[in-house]
């Protein structure tokens, strides 16, 4: 049954990028986008309740791993993408009236939206270290063309600067591969089972140290590439500033997470096979490096998408510190974290997205008086800033709180400089936000509201998380976090 439900889940999005990839020009692929990732995302649901339900389940030969803490990633990738593909049909149709797009380009734009939804499923999903690479290596090449997508200079540099630099880092992450392999093959012997998690899981306290260690160093090199972190970000606010407004929003509320996710598996392994905490104090090095550093940047940025990039680095950051500091609590805050940003700022990009099609211009002084121009954008992009910048009631500023009081306890040198971050990110933001929303401007009102369903689900769901957690969904987080503390 299990071999069903996931097959359900990675085909839908496979078949939809080929179907897309031949009839994406009719007018109907907008839709048909929409409706294969709706059913990506109910493959999702079911496949959830199934195995929270019945626990961690192998299917295919062991080759696809289910536990809570990837099937929680799935359930908000497909969450995620169904509401982006959403957000895609009339922003993308006005991009194309606007001029900046032909057909030709959105038949691109539709089947490689679908594809980058596969590889990511696969990379969550996937039981064998070597597939996860390749899933990533996938991503790394659908999303490059989706960059592009506009073909000016900038986007092209941009989209050159992401495969450049992700493909130098992949290479360290298959390097790191290889050394797991090296490790794994002495005590599991040559073969398919090296490379699977569940069976290096269970003999992670054999494997050799100091390879393993080896091997983490070019793993989390490798993959900390793609999830922006500091020193390795320079390619994520390019690749945000010069993509169409959806795939920023999918940049930054999934593909960071899948491959963060690669390198707690990793986590894992080392823990076990060192006893030490060596990986998550690499771990914790990097975040708040990754934190400190997309805060200061913050202040010195003139293009709205650009400014929301470096607070993904900065969230990213936060959740990698997190999750470095391990234990149930900071991982549970990690978790919800991680749900909260991409959430909040998927929403966000959706609506500066409004924004910028409206005023022509992604440079933040060009952009005033939201609240008059289209009161549902400038409510939109309001209340995600706040949300993102961690005010409460909205739920980010109860993963925020869990993890610097956990920081407080158990590692309390890291507190100024955390607070110290979220304090100079907390008065960029919103300095800049401000007279984007309240200032003074001579632009018409707009005469119908944009279409922004997306924006107010995810910062209801924000909001709603921050003030009430189901107790099925905190258990859900526990029994996640629970696995790698």
């Amino acid at each position: 049954m299990i071999d069903f439900q996931l097959l359900a889940l990675l085909a839908t999005p496979l078949l939809g990028g080929v179907f897309l990839a031949l009839f994406g020009s009719r007018t109907w692929a907008a839709e048909l986008n929409s409706l294969m990732s709706g059913a990506t995302l109910l493959a999702a649901i079911v496949l959830t309740l199934r195995v929270i339900d019945s626990g961690p389940q192998v299917a295919f030969g062991e080759q696809f791993f289910i536990d809570p803490f990837n099937v929680f990633l799935v359930t908000l990738t497909a969450f995620v993408a169904f509401t982006t593909s959403l957000f895609s049909r009339p922003y993308m149709r006005i991009e194309q009236h606007h001029g900046k797009l032909n057909t030709p380009m959105l038949h691109l734009y539709y089947s490689m939206y679908q594809l980058f939804t596969f590889t990511m499923l696969v990379a969550l999903t996937t039981n064998n270290m070597g597939i996860i690479w390749v899933a990533m290596e996938a991503a790394t090449l659908s999303t490059v063309l989706l960059v592009s997508l506009y073909r000016t200079p900038a986007s092209l540099e941009a989209a050159w600067k992401y495969f450049i630099l992700c493909g130098v880092g992949i290479a360290l992450a298959l390097f790191g591969t290889i050394l797991l392999y090296f490790a794994a093959e002495r005590v599991l012997g040559e073969g398919g089972t090296a490379l699977l998690w569940t069976h290096l899981n269970q003999v992670k306290g054999e494997l050799e140290p100091t390879v393993l260690k080896l091997a983490f160093v070019f793993l989390l090199v490798g993959y900390g590439t793609k999830i922006g972190l500091v020193p390795l970000h320079s390619w994520l606010p390019d690749a945000h500033a010069e993509g169409p407004t959806p795939v920023s929003a999918v940049l930054s509320g999934l593909l960071l997470n899948v491959a963060l996710c690669a390198v707690m598996r990793s986590k894992v392994l080392v823990d076990g096979s060192l006893g030490t905490h060596f990986a998550g104090n690499l771990m914790m090095g990097f975040g708040l490096l990754s934190v400190l550093v997309g805060a200061l940047f913050l202040s010195r940025q003139k293009d709205v998408k650009r400014m929301f990039a470096y607070s993904s680095i900065e969230h990213m950051g936060l959740i990698t510190f997190s999750f470095g500091m391990g234990g149930a609590v900071a991982n549970f805050a990690a978790m919800l974290h991680m749900t909260m940003h991409s959430l909040t700022k998927s929403a966000i990009f959706f609506a500066v997205g409004h924004a910028v099609q409206k005023v022509g211009t992604q440079q933040m002084e060009h952009i005033r008086g939201l609240l008059h121009v289209s009161p549902t954008v400038g409510w939109g992009l309001l209340l995600g800033t706040f949300a993102i910048l961690g005010m409460p009631p909205f739920g980010v500023f109860a993963s925020e709180f869990l993890i610097i009081t956990t920081a407080m306890h158990d590692y309390p040198w890291t507190t100024p400089i955390l607070l110290l971050a979220l304090g100079i990110a907390f008065a960029s933001i919103f300095g800049k936000i401000q007279p984007m929303v309240f200032g003074a401007t001579t632009a018409k009102p707009l005469p119908h509201p944009p279409a922004l369903l997306p924006v107010f689900l995810h910062l209801f769901l924000v909001l709603l998380l921050g003030l009430y957690m189901p107790p099925y969904l905190a258990n859900w987080y526990r029994q996640a976090a629970a696995l790698f503390s």
